[in-house]
């Protein structure tokens, strides 16, 4: 029997055409499928001659770059796991990671060198350096090694990554996904939107992350598609890019900052097919927004660190704003009572809980965490609050943590913004729940303007009162310029309430 690399071996028999481009970059520069191949053999060929072993960790904290795409594939064609870190990440952070992970290798900037030398020399690992331009120790010893590489056998549950999770509610944990958790997805996704090998992908996103790294770069290798590789969201570059595009995966903020441009109009995304929002909440003005502009409804869909993919909205059908749409082909999801897990019938809020071959192994040397996390029944609770409508529509209401409890009276903050987000003049909104003497926590809501806009606390807390339950409507807002996000666009509720925790005063 012929041993197989589980996820590689699926990208390799994808490959139509060895001479069809693979990865364009913004320079004009092409990657083919024949270079990719030759160029992540070179990358496997030093991690197996610097001691990397299958199951082996290779931390990588680098920019975004076509090498970098090669280094997670020479990864895989080694049979390591592969570890990336948010470029964001402080010395300090890194040194958590790093020695909760133990990898064998920690591939960082030549800048950073110094600063993460000592870092990996309390666990033994090994310090390779690869910097955007493709300069680098480990660039050049790639750029040296042969072309050719023998892939290491891995099978469906054999580890290919570790993503750790934002931890802004505790220890950051991190998810262990399988070879088959990140194949099975793409492949579902491939076919759920529709990708080929026409398909040619504007890709702006991170690769430090879910989305960028296994969504869009996955599911364009299993279509034998290419992609237009941007170091990072550049408005003027996607702008010009556009036109050679067919399709683009982007978080919320770049599709506000699109309708921000006079010169993104119906003509320029013509040529465009399909556009993906996910990452954070979409919200219903800027789907609508951007439907008027351009003739396209944005396609929603709901994943996480843990699991991937959960739901899209359909290809073909309503893209319902506000929604998420339906589970996958293969997952299972239900919305069950947090403290039970007994189901709840459509129409009632609960916990959003998964079962599915997209959903992780289970937390890096976290087992009593893991158990935690699943029910008897192999279903993973999300921590997501949300809700199943009489069409089979899945709509996110929140966090759990998110879940604000005043006076005895639950409410869910997504409800709450969907309503001020239609206030004329407000571009989004952020609901919290902050300490409260009387109330136990009392909802505060944070706001930010169009820009040029002038907002006041009282304009957004009177058309509230004949929307919502008294106990849902906020007791104090603020206006913000700007609602503070992590790299991801995601809004940062922890840096509100902690911001704002002493609203009320003394709890």
């Amino acid at each position: 029997m012929t041993e197989t690399n589980h996820l590689f071996s699926q990208i390799r028999t994808a490959i139509r055409d060895d001479a069809a481009p693979f990865l364009k970059t913004p320079d004009g520069g092409v990657i083919t499928y024949a270079d990719m191949l030759v160029r992540s053999a070179g990358y496997a060929n030093v991690l197996a001659a610097s001691g990397v072993r299958p199951g082996d960790r290779v931390a990588v904290q680098v920019e975004k770059s076509a090498e970098a795409l090669m280094l997670y594939l020479g990864t895989l064609r080694a049979g390591a796991v592969f570890l990336p870190l948010n470029t964001a990440y402080t010395p300090a952070e890194v040194d958590y990671f790093v020695s909760d992970a133990r990898p064998t290798i920690l591939v960082c900037d030549p800048g950073r060198h110094h600063a993460l030398a000592q870092i990996a020399d309390k666990v033994k690992a090994h310090v390779l350096t690869l910097a955007a331009d493709g300069s680098g120790s480990l660039s050049t010893a790639a750029e040296g090694a042969s072309p050719d590489f023998q892939d290491v056998s891995r099978g469906p549950d054999d580890l290919a990554a570790i993503l750790y999770t934002s931890g802004t509610t505790g220890r950051s944990k991190g998810a262990m996904l399988t070879h088959e958790n990140l194949a099975s997805n793409a492949r579902v996704l491939m076919d759920y939107w529709r990708f080929t090998s026409d398909d040619v992908l504007l890709h702006a996103l991170p690769i430090f992350h879910t989305h960028g790294l296994f969504v869009a770069s996955n599911i364009t290798l299993l279509a034998g598609g290419s992609m237009l590789f941007l170091p990072k969201f550049d408005l003027d570059e996607v702008l010009r890019l556009m036109p050679q595009a067919t399709t683009m995966m982007g978080v919320p903020t770049f599709y506000s900052r699109l309708l921000g441009s006079e010169a993104f109009t119906r003509k320029l995304a013509a040529h465009m097919r399909l556009f993906v929002s996910g990452s954070a909440p979409l919200s219903a003005e800027v789907h609508k927004a951007f439907s008027a502009r351009t003739g396209h409804a944005i396609l929603e869909r709901y994943g996480m660190t843990e699991t991937n993919m959960n739901t899209s909205n359909p290809y073909d059908g309503d893209r319902r704003p506000g929604t998420v749409g339906f589970p996958l082909p293969g997952v299972e999801l239900r919305i069950a009572e947090p403290e039970s897990g007994r189901g709840l019938p459509d129409g009632e809020v609960g916990v959003i809980e998964v079962r599915g071959p997209n959903v992780f192994k289970g937390y890096w040397q976290m087992p009593e965490k893991t158990a935690t996390e699943f029910r008897a029944d192999g279903f993973f609770i999300t921590g997501d609050m949300g809700r199943i409508d009489e069409r089979g529509y899945v709509s996110i209401v929140g966090r759990s943590k998110d879940l604000i409890i005043t006076g005895g009276f639950n409410v869910y903050p997504a409800e709450v913004e969907a309503v001020i987000d239609e206030i004329s003049g407000v571009a989004e909104s952020a609901v919290i729940g902050v300490p409260h003497a009387d109330f136990g926590e009392g909802v505060v809501a944070v706001v930010a303007p169009h820009v040029g806009v002038t907002l006041e606390a009282e304009g957004i807390i009177a058309p509230l009162a004949e929307t919502l339950a008294k106990f849902k409507q906020p007791k104090r807002v603020y206006v913000l310029p700007e609602l503070p996000r992590n790299t991801m666009g995601k809004i940062q509720k922890n840096v509100l309430r902690e911001q704002y925790k002493d609203t009320f005063g003394a709890a």
